[in-house]
């Protein structure tokens, strides 16, 4: 894989508790050797195709992982929930439940080489999970919480739809839908975005509120003055911004069993792409056998700090790949000071129960920007963005979102930037 040379910046780095990471570097995911996943000590073999995801689903704020079960043989597909019983750094898993709806598991029909794409979002701003579920047949539905946050029961679903009031119809992206719920366009908005079988990115503007998602139109995303299309089709899109420049770009499964990868070219609000790439893992380009149709999930799975990779296939197994260290992640002694502009300092107290303070060194007086992201790269909040003196100043996270929430315990990440300099580290809540 390509490499560019990573800007000048040195840190000083707590060495249990910081790595920095040269945010010019090249976007992409540093992954090791592929392992699978257990539960309850052997590997987990779904029915049909597995489709994983890694996201808190109790009330324990542990990660837990959600699998998409079914068709090929298996019709009848399903939502697995294995909770986790370890601890943020070491996931165990034991048995599995179904996904409930209406007091009975919920069930939709699988067709062909997919059963169901769950994802788990906050569709309607209640506090509540919901689930969206992209379907064999390229519809897209959403199942409300109508149970606890902690405690995830659904209603019966619905379609979720697009057009002008009074002429709205089912989204249908013709086949094999594989939604996102994120902010596409940058305006504070959840929007849809759905991969297919065409290999294609189907997108819908969220023209309503947080409340109540309103799509009026469907456009493509754009690559080479065309629409972008995933090579060998069955695009499988997980958003994020991979090369911290602020600009979200495009990790995607495919027909062939590949993770591709496509840089923002254009803008965070305008997002455009020219050419990919494949994604390694262990220096071997990620092309698991057959035409598998992998679905990749990027997650912190053992809150070390690093992305690291989940995929599914045709074998109903979930690979995971861990995130690894890197050359251009790099580990200075506290003691070990080097001049320039802009230099991050070890937070504390981390891990914290309450707030934790982000202390920085500069040089010279720059404008600063502090921003705390979640492990899948969604801003959460922006702690300070300012012009501030040389020499040592701080900033305090109070372990809460932008509108004040306070969040549930797990690992976050601080983005400095100073100038054209930019470093980030991890930080530990515990609640």
């Amino acid at each position: 894989m390509p490499v560019r040379p990573p800007r000048s910046l040195t840190v000083i780095l707590s060495a249990i508790v910081l790595f920095l990471c040269v945010a010019s570097a090249p976007a992409h995911l540093y992954l090791d050797a592929e392992e699978l996943v257990e539960a309850d000590s052997l590997d987990i073999d779904v029915p049909g195709y597995s489709v994983p995801s890694f996201v808190a689903w109790d009330a324990d704020s542990l990660p837990d992982l959600i699998v998409g079960e079914g068709s090929g043989s298996y019709p009848d597909a399903k939502i697995r929930v294995y909770l986790n019983e370890g601890t943020l750094e070491e996931a165990v898993f034991d048995s599995f439940s179904y996904a409930q709806s209406d007091s009975a598991d919920l069930v939709v029909a699988g067709s062909g080489c997919l059963g169901v794409f769950p994802r788990v979002v906050h569709w309607d701003a209640d506090g509540k999970k919901d689930l969206l579920l992209g379907l064999a047949n390229g519809r897209v539905r959403i199942y409300m919480n109508v149970g606890e946050d902690g405690a995830p029961h659904f209603d019966t679903g619905a379609d979720v739809e697009v057009g002008s009031t009074g002429s709205k119809t089912p989204i249908d992206i013709g086949s094999r839908a594989t939604p996102t719920f994120m902010d596409w366009n940058s305006d504070g908005l959840n929007d849809l975005v759905v991969g297919a079988l065409d290999g294609k990115l189907h997108i819908f503007v969220n023209a309503g509120t947080d409340t109540v998602p309103d799509f009026l139109v469907e456009t493509h995303a754009q690559a080479d003055s065309a629409d972008l299309i995933v090579p060998s089709a069955r695009s499988s899109p997980h958003i994020l911004d991979y090369d911290h420049d602020d600009k979200k770009d495009v990790l995607s499964g495919n027909t062939n069993g590949q993770i591709v990868f496509y840089s923002n070219v254009g803008t965070d609000e305008t997002p455009l792409f020219s050419g990919y790439e494949y994604i390694e893992a262990d220096s071997v380009d990620i092309d698991l056998p057959g035409t598998p149709r992998s679905r990749p999930f990027v997650c912190d799975w053992n809150g070390d700090g690093h992305r690291d990779l989940l995929i599914g296939a045709s074998d109903g197994v979930v690979r995971l790949y861990r995130g690894v260290e890197h050359e251009h992640w790099v580990s200075v002694p506290d003691d070990d000071v080097v001049p320039t502009n802009a230099v991050l300092l070890a937070a504390y107290p981390n891990p914290s129960y309450t707030a934790l303070s982000i202390p920085f060194v500069l040089q010279q007086p720059t404008r600063v920007t502090v921003s705390v992201y979640d492990v899948a790269g969604r801003r959460i909040g922006v702690l300070a963005d300012r012009v501030f003196p040389s020499g040592r100043s701080q900033v305090r996270w109070a372990g809460t979102d932008g509108e004040g929430h306070a969040l549930p315990s797990g690992v976050y990440m601080v983005l400095l930037k100073a100038g054209a300099e930019r470093a980030r580290g991890k930080l530990i809540l515990l609640r």
